[in-house]
């Protein structure tokens, strides 16, 4: 993994994931196989099988959230608000409709709810660019033009 960038509320996010998992998550899992252990020979116990891999996934991502946290680089949201960086959340307008996007770091990205990566074609447009101004994107539908409108 590459060193990865976080916005403030990004790293706050899987730090609570990371304790959840930690607190809640071992707990749980651990009486699933304690149960599943009740239910005679290991070797046919498929609850038992389930409960172990889902302990081996889960203390994988235990191990994946804390190298996340040591090693990301969190944002410095303190930058020029009139220029679009890492944490901004910006409107945009496309073909007369406005958008909202937040630009995040790709551990963050989650389109569905506006949060692009600055990794992805669209982060990558917006990145740098002040109000008023117009990025074309290249997409796999082929090229779509935005116009800032605010930044925050």
């Amino acid at each position: 993994m590459s060193n990865n960038i976080l916005t403030k509320q990004g790293l706050k996010k899987l730090k609570e994931e990371l304790k959840d998992l930690k607190e809640n998550g071992r707990k749980k899992v651990t009486e699933r196989i304690k149960v599943a252990r009740e239910f005679g020979d290991l070797k046919e116990n498929s609850e038992y099988h389930e409960a172990k891999q889902e302990q081996g996934f889960m203390e994988g991502r235990i191990l994946e959230l804390e190298y996340l946290i040591k090693t990301s680089k969190v944002a410095d949201s303190k930058g020029i608000s009139d220029i679009i960086s890492i944490g901004s959340s910006i409107v945009v307008n496309k073909d007369g409709q406005d958008m909202n996007f937040t630009i995040v770091g790709s551990t963050e990205a989650d389109p569905s709810s506006g949060k692009i990566s600055i990794d992805s074609p669209l982060g990558q447009a917006f990145i740098n660019k002040k109000i008023g101004e117009t990025c074309i994107v290249e997409l796999p539908a082929g090229e779509v033009e935005y116009e800032i409108i605010k930044i925050d």
